[in-house]
């Protein structure tokens, strides 16, 4: 009770101007553009301002509640906001970038022929997926889940074919509750030719042999010679263990279209930061209202005093907006900044090896701002640059201390794990002990369970399903 007590006494510090902002700063472009369309359908004292607009008109807009003689004393806002870049009509830039794993999965939901009942559990299913794309939970348990959150009865045989359905979803193998289903969903998706046959038989019927690494005990029991084994493997080692897991959390091979927030251009030698402001429209306030407001405010009667309440409140929310688009203009263009300066040796050329380690503290530090703050303004933004388009937490990554005492971005050291093995003796492929001390020798302090990890984010198995005869 007293934390909730807590929170409603902050939340209620909260000015009606910085819940606006804070709702703003999270939008992006185009939800920002359809935020503004709908506060102008329903504020009437909103108005766009047209191309036909000279500085006088606008001038007109500009309106100061100070006229008004309200006993509040609120600011004299000039209500008028120039959300615009030079160009008042740009064209959509519209990108396809990769979108969440589970997105994807929700989105073939939709094209899916289950009933609304079936979808309702296929979509707490899929809720209930890792981010490797399993569901490592027993059916019993989480028909009890459903059951409880949903209200829906079901039973264990109806989550067994619903999740049959799933399993048919892309990427293949997903749904899969444990490796070995997990691989047979991939190979059996294949065409068949005589080594995808043969390499499902071993995954099917003797698939702790091959875990194990016993060939000789597989040749024996299918009667097959070293060639066809290395060859059925190879059929295996293809296939993905991981079909929800990516080098990076933010991205997944299914595309949805974003237009960019932010457009970073090297020109001259310089790097030239922009923010498109495509078809949101500039704001001002409807300058009938404020006459309204003025003439029914010299009225006593009821319907005056009505009057004034009505635009009054009109005109407080119409303020609140367009000086919340002010700010969420600067604080999104401040941080951009800050980022850019804080990466400025990488955005000249996007090599990965120059990014360097960068938390949301530290952009907090330079802007001055919360650390939610840029929080907000990080997520689901974009930025076009001169070689491709990035999702703004693509640049936030943890970094690692050097011998030397130097940080560096765990990317770095992703790309040099990945080059050890690439490199390495296929025969007698690098154990995570072994990839800590090519590591160490490079002059990087990395644990054996942070290689692990690497790895796995990386989509590369353990040595002993990397090793080839």
């Amino acid at each position: 009770m007293l934390k909730q007590g807590l929170q409603q006494k902050l939340a209620q510090k909260l000015s009606p101007l910085q819940i606006q902002t804070i709702k703003l700063l999270e939008l992006p472009t185009l939800e920002l553009e359809q935020r503004v369309k709908k506060e102008l359908e329903e504020n009437p004292v909103l108005d766009e301002v047209s191309e036909s607009d000279d500085g006088d008109e606008r001038g007109e807009g500009n309106v100061s509640l100070s006229e008004y003689g309200s006993d509040d004393q609120i600011p004299s806002y000039k209500l008028y906001a120039n959300n615009q870049g030079k160009d008042l009509k740009p064209q959509y830039n519209i990108f396809s970038v990769k979108e969440s794993f589970h997105q994807s999965l929700i989105s073939q939901l939709g094209y899916s022929l289950m009933d609304p009942r079936e979808k309702n559990i296929a979509r707490f299913i899929i809720g209930s997926l890792d981010d490797d794309g399993y569901l490592r939970r027993d059916l019993d348990s989480l028909s009890d889940d459903i059951s409880f959150r949903l209200g829906i009865n079901t039973t264990e045989r109806e989550l067994e074919q619903i999740l049959l359905k799933i399993q048919e979803f892309e990427p293949v193998g997903v749904g899969a509750r444990d490796l070995q289903e997990c691989l047979l969903l991939q190979i059996r998706a294949n065409n068949k030719t005589p080594e995808q046959k043969l390499a499902e038989k071993i995954l099917a019927d003797h698939f702790g042999e091959f875990t194990k690494k016993h060939y000789q005990k597989i040749m024996s029991k299918l009667s097959i010679d070293e060639d066809q084994l290395k060859d059925a493997i190879d059929e295996i080692v293809r296939l993905n263990p991981r079909p929800g897991g990516q080098v990076d959390d933010s991205y997944n091979e299914q595309s949805q279209q974003v237009i960019p927030d932010f457009v970073l251009e090297f020109k001259d030698g310089e790097l030239i930061m922009t923010m498109p402001r495509f078809s949101v429209p500039e704001l001002k306030v409807n300058k009938r209202y404020a006459d309204l407001l003025i003439s029914s405010s010299k009225s006593g009667s009821k319907s005056g005093k009505e009057a004034v309440t009505f635009v009054k409140q009109k005109l407080d929310s119409a303020k609140w907006f367009i000086e919340a688009i002010k700010q969420r203009h600067n604080t999104l263009q401040n941080t951009m900044n800050a980022i850019i300066e804080f990466q400025h040796e990488y955005f000249i050329d996007g090599d990965e090896t120059k990014l360097k380690p960068m938390v949301l503290k530290n952009i907090a530090e330079k802007t001055k701002l919360d650390i939610s703050t840029i929080s907000r303004v990080v997520n689901c933004k974009y930025i076009q640059t001169h070689f491709g388009i990035y999702p703004l937490k693509y640049f936030f990554s943890e970094g690692l201390m050097t011998e030397n005492g130097e940080e560096v971005s765990t990317r770095e050291i992703k790309n040099i794990l990945a080059e050890s093995i690439d490199q390495e003796d296929k025969k007698r492929p690098l154990t995570d002990e072994e990839l800590v001390s090519v590591l160490v020798e490079k002059g990087y302090k990395v644990a054996r369970r942070t290689v692990a990890k690497y790895r796995e984010q990386l989509n590369i198995p353990i040595a002993r399903l990397r090793k080839e005869l």
